[in-house]
Formats: C-alpha cells, structure tokens, sequence
C-alpha cells in the first residue's frame, strides 16, 4: 500500500512511533549540504527532519508521538553474537557533516516538547520495540529498517516504511506480499537468507525463495532448529543471529506521555535555537502540526 502520509479517512492512530536515526539519515542525504545556519554551519538534516516531521504529524494526525534513537550504533553484545552485524558502521558510523547537527537536532525536539529517548547500548529499534509492547491501541511505526517488520502485528502495529515512491504502509499483509511469508515472520526470513545492510551472512545456499519455502514448512526457525534439520554450524548461526536480529521489547524504560497540552514547550529556548539556526518556517511548520492548526 501507498501514499501513507495521507489517511484519506482512516481513524488517526494513537502513536506514531519514529525511528529517529532513519528519518535524520534519510534528511541528510535528501536536502542539500547548501541549506546553511547564518554562521554557514550546515543544518540540511535538521530542517530535512522537521520538515518531514511535520509533513507525518499532519498527514497521519496521531494521537501521541515518540521519537527512539540510538544510544548504541553497533551495541557490542550484538557483535560479540555476530561479529559481522551491521561492520559498515566502524568505518564512518556517522557523516561529519551530519555529526555538528545531530545535537541540533536533540535540542529542538526538547524545545518543542517531543518525547525523545534512547537506551544504553541498545539502536532505536529496541526502544520502539519496547514501547510498542506497552502502547495501547493503534500504533504507525515510521522507519526505513526493515528489522521492524517482524513487529507488524494487524491490524494493531503497522510500519511506514520510506520507497521512492514514497511511503508504503507495511502490514501483515505487505509481508506476505513482498515475501511469500507468514506476516510477523519478517526477522527469520532475514536469519536465513542474509541481509548485507546487517552483515548477516545467511545461510550458504539459502536466497529469498528458499529461505520462505522453509518458513513455510518449519513455521520458522525455531522450528528448524527443534526438527534438527540443521548442521551443528548452522545451528550456532541460527540460534546467535535470531538474538541478534529481533528487535528487544522488554528494555526498563517507559513509554513516554507523547503530548503536550501545547507546543512549543519552552518558547524563549525555540526562539533562539530558530533564529541561531535559520530555521524559523520549518520548527513553525512543525509546532503548527503538532498544535493541529
């Protein structure tokens, strides 16, 4: 499904919950380094995410909204399990132009009054997996990482996930569609045939098609490793890369309140960050959405 910043209709949902180093990356490369701060600082991945930001609040209207971040880029319990998870990131985890506006950043969505947090060596999401078990009612997930597939739960949790095209609404649906798997069994399908972006080497021999014939017949990986189909090798693979891949849901951290009576919340503090930045029209645009106007 397309064109999900629209609802045409459709009740709003009772949280948007972002993937706040997805929707910053995505900013960072789609506007250009030129947009500048009065002082020619670079500040295109902060008005890139404000304004996307603002576009998702009005487009999507929800009820409460969150953002996760990642307090850990490459959390090491992860890579002592799988010392190839995710090893583009040693090499420049971050852009140097982008690393001056990732505080920037944090310090606008304090200002305005958007719940933000992260967890300690655990990626963003952990954390909106953690909240996502707490959250009652419906609840919009927006994230280019597909790791969060395995969460979509219909019609309850569904991801809004960025294509060229723009975005696609991911359901259990979608999954199956795009897969030829149960809905919720997105993190095996990942385990068994590889995903270079995780630097997850899959199985030797095992691409989509056959990966989703075996998740057809053993109901997941689980179920290889308990028929004991699976090589002693293969079996140390599995049983580490599926502690790797899904998402932790059980982190002790709250779900946020995710409203304000009204934005901004600190007004004096949005004012000069805006005027500092240049970036007066986009935090406008945002707090204007939040606000419902």
């Amino acid at each position: 499904m397309r064109e999900a910043l629209a609802h045409t209709g459709a009740v709003p949902c009772d949280w948007l919950l972002v993937d706040g180093s997805s929707l910053i990356f995505r900013a960072f490369y789609g506007v250009p380094t030129t947009i500048r701060a009065p002082d020619g600082r670079p500040v295109n991945a902060v008005r890139g995410f404000m304004e996307t930001l603002a576009r998702l609040v009005m487009g999507r209207r929800p009820r409460r909204l969150a953002v996760a971040g990642d307090d850990a880029w490459r959390p090491a319990w992860r890579v002592e399990l799988l010392p190839t998870y995710k090893a583009h990131r040693t090499a420049e985890p971050i852009p140097l132009l982008l690393r001056p506006q990732m505080p920037v950043i944090e310090a606008f969505l304090d200002a305005i009054g958007i719940d933000a947090a992260g967890a300690p060596e655990h990626e963003g999401e952990d954390v909106i997996a953690t909240w996502t078990a707490q959250a009652v009612g419906t609840v919009e997930i927006v994230s280019g990482d597909r790791d969060l597939f395995a969460l979509v739960e219909s019609p309850r949790i569904t991801v809004l996930y960025p294509e060229k095209s723009g975005l696609t609404v991911v359901d259990e649906a979608e999954v199956s569609r795009r897969y030829g798997i149960p809905g919720r069994a997105y993190g095996d399908f990942a385990v068994l045939r590889g995903d270079p972006s995780d630097g997850l080497p899959g199985l030797k021999g095992v691409g989509a098609a056959a990966a989703a014939q075996l998740i057809r017949r053993y109901g997941g990986v689980q179920g290889m490793l308990e028929e004991g189909r699976v090589s002693d090798g293969d079996r140390d693979y599995l049983t580490r890369a599926l502690r790797v891949v899904r998402p932790v849901a059980d982190l002790p951290i709250p779900l946020p309140a995710g409203r304000r009576d009204a934005y901004p919340a600190h007004a004096a503090g949005l004012t000069a960050l805006t005027e500092r930045h240049g970036l007066e029209d986009s935090s406008r645009r945002l707090v204007d959405a939040l606000n419902g106007e």
